[in-house]
């Protein structure tokens, strides 16, 4: 990729894991939250995805930008757990029995954090409401650096199809600026224990971090490819310290530029392609038999707060704990993110819901149109709005259609465009936000601040 589109494209957009963006959220009560967990009953894909969010970490890492806290004092465990259960019974009984679950997934945090026999109640209690799909999708971010060998072997005991392992760097120099433990086994070791099981396993780096050059990134890239993980994970490091106070911190020992950063990514993706991996959305290597390469193909991928998805697996989600933030049909809700408020709430039969959005009927519509090229690199007019009985000038007409823009960037090599169609082109893709942004209706007056692609 050469400097000139660096310098043109790589300004702040959203990373629209969500569309309208959570930082467009406002405040939203239990009761609207509540209808629309009803109205998604009737909702066109109307499987079960749970999203349970573990706040706890046992350190915190500095570069984090996860809603995270360090462990609770003595009980704080249990009441959180229990009150994980209870809300969990306050939604289902508002969701029809006969849909089914599609997918389970634990983030935080470190989920890990948690004593595993609480997980494996967790997961029984959630299988025990619903029908299952064909296999379904039950994943679980990891701290390698706390897990013995029989808290692995613990872990699989609980029915996980999916491990993501949190590597971010296999510096130990790197690791140590950021407060980050390195795994307390070897990755090897690990992965021969979850592959033992059947799982998949993802393993995740973070670049633009202290200490962090081309070199030595690209090294911990082979070092992750030559494990053949069946997913490996480029997440670009976004430092936003107003909003996430701890990450100024990472300034004393300096951060790497934008330009540094760019080369980071291109030497991982060098690396990857010539281990037999193909690229998946923003930030995901896969092989290619994997489900997502396969759902890319016959551009069936998806994306939610939690990762990329298949449309085979992707449901309502429905989320638990604080700041868990549910996607339906027509509404976002997140809890509040005080754990005690919570708890206390959950205790007392009422939602902790803070804040969301409800979408009207032209945000939802904007939505597909986001959604499509943010994971398939395509955007058809016709064939979104079959999807949706619309026409296709119906669909332009929700979006912020600036053909002239378009056109521009075509002549930048970023897209292929025609009337009907826009797709991404293999120079273009890290630049995909900002094509979705000139899309998007919410960008024309916007004064929100985001993070930039690279």
């Amino acid at each position: 990729m050469n400097k000139e589109l660096i310098e043109k494209y790589n300004i702040p957009v959203p990373r629209y894991t969500s569309y309208p963006p959570a930082n467009y959220f406002y405040d939203l009560s239990a009761a609207d939250y509540l209808a629309a967990v009803d109205a998604s009953n009737a909702a066109a894909n109307n499987l079960v995805s749970f999203y349970l969010h573990i706040p706890f970490c046992s350190d915190l890492c500095h570069y984090c930008g996860c809603n995270s806290y360090s462990m609770g004092k003595d009980g704080m465990l249990e009441r959180y757990v229990a009150a994980l259960h209870k809300e969990i019974d306050i939604i289902a009984a508002h969701i029809r029995p006969d849909r089914s679950i599609s997918q389970i997934h634990y983030g935080g945090g470190s989920p890990t954090a948690l004593p595993i026999h609480y997980i494996h109640e967790l997961n029984d209690h959630m299988l025990s409401l619903l029908p299952v799909i064909d296999r379904p999708e039950i994943a679980i971010e990891c701290h390698p650096g706390y897990l013995t060998a029989y808290d692995w072997q613990k872990l699989i005991e609980c029915g996980f199809t999916r491990y993501s392992l949190g590597i971010q760097d296999f510096d130990e120099r790197v690791l140590k600026a950021v407060n980050r433990r390195p795994s307390l086994l070897p990755i090897e070791e690990i992965l021969h224990l979850l592959r033992s099981s059947g799982a998949t396993v993802n393993l995740d780096f973070l670049f633009g971090l202290p200490y962090q050059t081309p070199l030595s990134f690209q090294h911990a890239i082979e070092m992750g490819a030559e494990l053949q993980p069946e997913r490996l994970v480029t997440f670009s490091y976004g430092h936003v310290p107003w909003v996430h106070k701890r990450q100024l911190i990472l300034e004393k020992y300096g951060l790497p530029t934008g330009q540094t950063k760019q080369e980071m990514y291109q030497r991982a993706v060098e690396v990857l392609y010539g281990a037999g991996y193909r690229s998946i959305g923003l930030d995901h290597f896969v092989l290619p038999d994997d489900e997502l390469s396969i759902a890319l193909d016959t551009k069936c991928l998806h994306r939610n707060f939690q990762g990329y998805c298949t449309q085979r697996t992707t449901g309502q989600v429905y989320a638990f704990g604080v700041t868990g933030i549910s996607q339906l049909g027509s509404a976002y809700a997140q809890n509040g993110r005080d754990i005690p408020a919570y708890i206390d709430e959950i205790e007392s039969g009422r939602l902790n819901v803070c804040r969301g959005y409800i979408l009207n009927r032209r945000q939802q519509i904007v939505r597909e149109v986001i959604e499509a090229m943010m994971c398939n690199y395509y955007i058809s007019w016709s064939e979104i709005a079959r999807r949706l009985s619309l026409t296709p000038k119906e669909v332009k007409a929700a979006v912020n259609y600036d053909e002239e823009h378009l056109r521009r960037m075509a002549t930048d090599g970023i897209i292929d465009y025609t009337p009907d169609a826009i797709s991404m082109t293999s120079e273009g893709s890290p630049f995909v936000r900002n094509v979705v942004a000139i899309l998007d209706p919410l960008m024309l007056n916007t004064t929100k601040k985001f993070s930039k692609p690279i």
